[in-house]
C-alpha cells in the first residue's frame, strides 16, 4: 500500500521561506508522479506543483512560479518543496499526493480530483 509521510511545514512572516518534504514508500512501478497541492479555509484544494518520476519534469501554478521550487531525492523516494517570498495567500494545509503516470495526464497533473494517494496534510501559515 502507497503511504506519504509529511513533514516541514509551520508558521512564517510574508516574505519568509519553509521547506516541505514528502517521502513516498509502498510504489511498484518506478515511473509515477508526485505533487503537493493546498486548501484553504472554504476554498477548494489547488496545486501547486508536481514533478515526475523518475524523470524530474516538473509543473507549477502560475500562481507559485519562481517562488516555489520542487525537487526530488530518487535515492529517498522523496520530493522538497521549498517555498520563498511567501505570501499571506499561500497560507493554507499542504498535501503530498503521488499516482501512477497511467492516472495522470501531464497537462493536468495539477488538477487534484486525479490523484489517488494522499498525505495527512501540514499546515502552512503565512502573516502579513
Amino acid at each position: 500500500d502507497v503511504q506519504l509521510v509529511e513533514s516541514g511545514g509551520g508558521s512564517v512572516q510574508a516574505g519568509g521561506s519553509l521547506r516541505l518534504s514528502c517521502a513516498a514508500s509502498g510504489y511498484t512501478t518506478n515511473n509515477y508522479y508526485m505533487g503537493w497541492f493546498r486548501q484553504a479555509p472554504g476554498k477548494e484544494r489547488e496545486g501547486v506543483a508536481t514533478i515526475y518520476i523518475p524523470g524530474g519534469y516538473t509543473l507549477y501554478a502560475d500562481s507559485v512560479k519562481g517562488r516555489f521550487t520542487l525537487s526530488q531525492d530518487n535515492a529517498k523516494s522523496t520530493v522538497s518543496l521549498q517555498m520563498s517570498s511567501l505570501k499571506p495567500e499561500d497560507t493554507g494545509t499542504y498535501y503530498c499526493a503521488a499516482d501512477s503516470d497511467v492516472n495522470i495526464p501531464p497537462s493536468l497533473a495539477l488538477e487534484s480530483g486525479r490523484w489517488n494517494y494522499w498525505g495527512q496534510g501540514t499546515q502552512v501559515t503565512v502573516s502579513s
